[in-house]
């Protein structure tokens, strides 16, 4: 509510004059409609004589006198009307979301009724008359307030959920970043180009949205997944640093995390630069955008570099929280030839098995064990084992007395320094003492403490051994969730294997460079080869997706062969890229940053559908426009196009 009123009132401050200009349009000397926005009237207007426009947000009687808030998009401005007032009859038959005018003078409130929170908390309008420009219907969802409405009622009726305070405050702080993100970008020497929105299909990851071309009967338009081969041209054209707040268009099935249909990034490119030179302009510029408007939250200032291998080992994910302070080890030494005979057959049995230990801080308890246990077999996991430790003394005759007078926390460091070691859990009773012992001190973990152990391929089990320490890290509230956390992610992948098709695929951006260029192709093993591919994530999402391009032609051919795209293919689907490279191109890279994830991160959001103006369900529906929608008979017959019904299983 604060962040509102707040954002409210630098609007006002910036509207408020250029409102009041137009005062003198109207008959009289006095515009039609208002002399001043209901933010900006203050004290040292009282006395004077205002009108102003807007919808009526409540009203409330106090014993036969009307008090009428007031509302625009700037704030909110309480006006009274009494039985005295000519405006009174008017004011009787106002209601909510009316659109309605005033008249009146301004005066303040009375002692003890001022709202100081309020940037016209101090004052109020005494009605001399009100005009109805406008009636409202009953509301199908109300405005005031955060009512908790099916979402699809409220995309029905978008126009009024974007009057809530909260939500008009959202889609304002969006701007404020785009336009900030704008200045920034400007102000390091980039420069904003316009790119194609009506394009080729490009096959990039995702389907694609066609558009069907009417003066080439058969063929067919698409909308750009990215702008990636247009920034990439236009570094080969000799424009050396191109920014745009992109929007892009992916024809891809709801994802939590995604917007259907179409969304927007920072897209970003630069001519002759390393890795390092990416990162080192594209820092300071997020950076210092994260903190305007962080609220006060720290920001992470030294981005660490972080090896994709060695994320995926350390926090069992590519986009890791960093504000959960848990790493996982890797202990499988200590399970081999162990009285712990499930993993020590398998790691006998396998050379790729793998012991992974998640430490729990604080969670030395049964119960707390247990609860992650039962939280595995829901995840369709066997289970969790688990070890944990205390420390604890044992006292006896006069000392019992002064034991007892001692605080827990006093308790607690009597135990560290005298106590004695007390290990349990199923696992602690078959591996034996020394080798609990052993994995206590590997992981550095004291008294009270807990670890999870995660066993079999890594390449299987690390995406369920990350959201186990996701989910340890937030049962003990060991995630400082007021800050923002930033890091890259580098060296990926440059192949993965893919299962459905039985074949080496491309792990991330097909364009992106190999590290070790053509001689890295020759090699047998291709799965080790790694890009100059990055992420940066921030609290657990990714935001930020970038690489140095492959800007040699033979090299680009060579890479796509290896995915089973022959010369005609790549020639055939990036053609425009792919003749460019022919005359001259100089090596470049660039990135693109989520603008709707980082909005959200900011502002606190919670779905993504509360940053964005008019976005779809989740069922990729326009509710309030009613697309997608059938086309008429004509239409098609323009677009030589004819709709075969799907067959009903």
């Amino acid at each position: 509510m604060a962040e509102a009123k707040a954002a409210t009132s630098a609007a006002t401050a910036a509207n408020a004059a250029d409102a009041a200009k137009t005062g003198a349009a109207g008959a009289g000397g006095m515009h039609r409609y208002r002399t001043h926005t209901c933010g900006a009237l203050t004290a040292a207007a009282e006395g004077t004589v205002a009108r102003i426009s807007g919808w009526v947000h409540r009203v409330r009687d106090h014993g036969g006198v009307l008090f009428i808030d007031l509302r625009d998009h700037y704030g909110i401005t309480q006006v009274v009307a009494d039985p005295d007032s000519a405006a009174f009859k008017t004011a009787e038959t106002v209601r909510s979301e009316w659109v309605i005018r005033v008249d009146g003078k301004v005066r303040a409130r009375p002692e003890g009724t001022a709202n100081a929170e309020l940037p016209t908390g101090m004052i109020e309008v005494y009605a001399t008359e009100i005009e109805v420009l406008s009636q409202a219907k009953e509301l199908p969802v109300p405005v005031f307030g955060e009512p908790d409405y099916p979402e699809d009622l409220r995309l029905t009726y978008r126009f009024l959920d974007l009057r809530r305070e909260s939500l008009h405050a959202i889609i304002m702080k969006r701007l404020e970043i785009t336009r900030d993100i704008r200045d920034r970008m400007h102000a390091a020497g980039f420069n904003e180009f316009p790119t194609p929105i009506l394009t080729a299909s490009s096959p990039e990851g995702a389907r694609d949205f066609l558009v069907p071309s009417r003066i080439h009967a058969g063929k067919f338009y698409a909308l750009p997944q990215a702008p990636q081969q247009y920034k990439q041209l236009l570094m080969v054209s000799g424009f050396d640093r191109y920014f745009q707040i992109a929007p892009c268009f992916r024809d891809e099935d709801p994802r939590a995390d995604r917007l259907p249909g179409e969304f927007y990034q920072l897209d970003v490119e630069m001519s002759f630069v390393e890795q390092e030179d990416i990162f080192q302009t594209m820092e300071p510029i997020l950076t210092e955008m994260f903190e305007r408007f962080a609220g006060g939250r720290p920001v992470t200032n030294d981005w660490p570099r972080i090896p994709y291998e060695e994320a995926i080992s350390r926090y069992g994910s590519d986009k890791p929280d960093l504000r959960n302070p848990i790493e996982m080890q890797d202990v499988t030494e200590h399970f081999r030839d162990s009285g712990f005979k499930v993993f020590a057959g398998m790691i006998a049995k396998d050379p790729a098995v793998r012991v992974w230990a998640i430490p729990a801080p604080r969670g030395g308890s049964r119960a707390f064990c247990d609860r992650m246990n039962s939280w595995a077999q829901g995840e369709g996991q066997p289970g969790l084992g688990y070890i944990f430790w205390r420390r604890t003394t044992t006292v006896s005759g006069d000392a019992v007395r002064a034991f007892e007078l001692l605080t827990e926390e006093q308790r607690q460091e009597y135990d560290e320094r005298h106590g004695v070691w007390e290990t349990a859990g199923p696992i602690a009773k078959n591996i034996g003492d020394e080798r609990s012992e052993a994995i206590r001190n590997q992981l550095g973990l004291g008294s009270g403490a807990a670890v999870f152990f995660v066993a079999g391929n890594p390449a299987k089990f690390y995406k369920f051994a990350g959201a186990a320490r996701d989910r340890v890290g937030t049962e003990l509230k060991l995630v400082d969730e007021n800050r923002f956390a930033l890091a890259w992610i580098v060296d990926f992948p440059f192949y993965e294997w893919n299962e459905d098709e039985k074949k080496i695929d491309f792990s991330h951006n097909p364009f992106s460079m190999p590290q070790g260029g053509a001689e890295a192709l020759e090699g047998e093993d291709l799965l080790s080869v790694k890009a100059f591919q990055y992420d940066l994530v921030c609290n657990g999402s990714e935001i930020v997706s970038g690489g140095l391009r492959n800007h040699q032609p033979e090299l680009m051919v060579k890479a796509f062969e290896k995915v089973g795209m022959s010369r005609e293919d790549v020639e055939r689907d990036f053609g425009g890229l792919y003749r460019a490279f022919q005359y001259g191109a100089p090596p470049h890279g660039g990135m693109a940053a989520g603008i709707d994830r980082i909005v959200m991160l900011i502002t606190g959001a919670k779905n993504l559908r509360d940053i964005a103006l008019f976005p779809m369900n989740q069922q990729a529906s326009d509710l309030l426009m009613g697309a997608p929608a059938q086309a008429t008979s004509k239409q098609l017959q323009e677009l030589s196009l004819r709709v075969i019904p799907q067959k009903k299983e």
